[in-house]
């Protein structure tokens, strides 16, 4: 079909008059918005959040350019967490981003909307955040950081540092589900290992100090399930166990740097920088539900020398040499 010369320039000067309009709504278009709801402070998970950044820029998500990050962080109190993540459903972010059980759950009792993706959460079926890691049901996925599952290889470690140890204690943030059945799951191997294990309950910051008074004398090692109250009172944690003359497995670095013995457990890292792709994903499009939560794959040891030093302890050469990093 043939067009008429008038006919064409009138087409051609409303698409003209059109592209402007179209590339102004491109540019005025408001970016995606990221809400992360942080269970510790902002300079506990700098490093973690700048892995998380870097690897949302190779996917072609750039901070306050191609997105907006709103963080919020609730300095290792839960009470916080429910003011949070109401906030942002408020705001209407795109995507919740959380770390650990109780943001979590949190964010998921906010709503069942808004997509929640975890960069660390203990044990998502067992806590009850997801029906299964293939399909996650509803509207959160991410990262499971298998806290229970690496139990026996945290007390192997300290067995093969601490010799003849019988008598153990671990401490938890009883209200963090992912943290009781961390405990649940350390008195049970503790128990097959041959040692008696005496459990330390801890909910407030308040109660750390007079939980080492009670189990001082009483036993030659401490295991400190994973939780954000555990980690914001790190330095707590670790001055009270080295008064205590308490040697001290945890699950992360961070503990070990403010002077604890030893660590085992996933990079924290690495399960941001993967927590990226998980929003990248549902930014384009992707349901949740549509993606299974991940294990980790890659796990840290972590050796504090001048603790184990302090302690007269003498890390195993054959130890050291399985270690990711030596603290010195």
């Amino acid at each position: 079909m043939k067009m008429k010369r008038r006919e064409v320039i009138t087409l051609l000067g409303g698409a003209a008059a059109a592209w402007p309009a179209l590339a102004n709504a491109q540019q005025t278009a408001k970016p995606p918005t990221i809400g992360y709801l942080g269970p510790n402070s902002r300079l506990l998970d700098g490093q973690r959040l700048s892995a998380f950044v870097q690897r949302l820029r190779e996917l072609g998500w750039i901070e306050d350019r191609t997105i907006t990050i709103e963080y919020r962080w609730a300095d290792g109190r839960n009470e916080h967490l429910a003011d949070i993540a109401a906030d942002f459903v408020r705001r209407k972010v795109d995507v919740i981003v959380t770390s650990a059980t109780p943001p979590t759950v949190a964010a998921k009792q906010a709503t069942s909307v808004i997509p929640i993706v975890f960069a660390a959460v203990g044990d998502p079926v067992g806590s009850g955040v997801v029906k299964s890691l293939a399909r996650p049901g509803g509207n959160a996925t991410g990262l499971s950081l298998q806290a229970t599952d690496a139990v026996g290889k945290r007390l192997q470690l300290l067995g093969e540092v601490i010799t003849g140890l019988r008598r153990l204690a671990i401490m938890a943030n009883s209200g963090n589900p992912s943290a009781a059945l961390e405990m649940r799951e350390a008195e049970a191997t503790a128990r097959t290992l041959g040692l008696e294990g005496v459990t330390s309950e801890i909910r407030r910051s308040e109660d750390i100090a007079p939980a080492f008074d009670a189990i001082k004398g009483r036993v030659e090692a401490l295991y400190v399930c994973n939780d954000p109250l555990a980690t914001t009172n790190r330095v707590r944690i670790s001055t009270l166990a080295s008064a205590a003359r308490l040697p001290t497995m945890f699950i992360a670095r961070e503990y070990v740097e403010a002077g604890g013995l030893m660590s085992y457990g996933a990079n924290f890292q690495d399960l941001y920088r993967r927590t990226a792709e998980f929003v990248d994903k549902i930014l384009r499009g992707t349901k949740p539900d549509d993606i299974p939560v991940e294990q980790p794959t890659k796990f840290d040891l972590i050796v504090n020398l001048t603790t184990a030093k302090a302690f007269g302890l003498e890390i195993p050469p054959t130890l050291l040499a399985r270690a990711d990093e030596v603290i010195e």
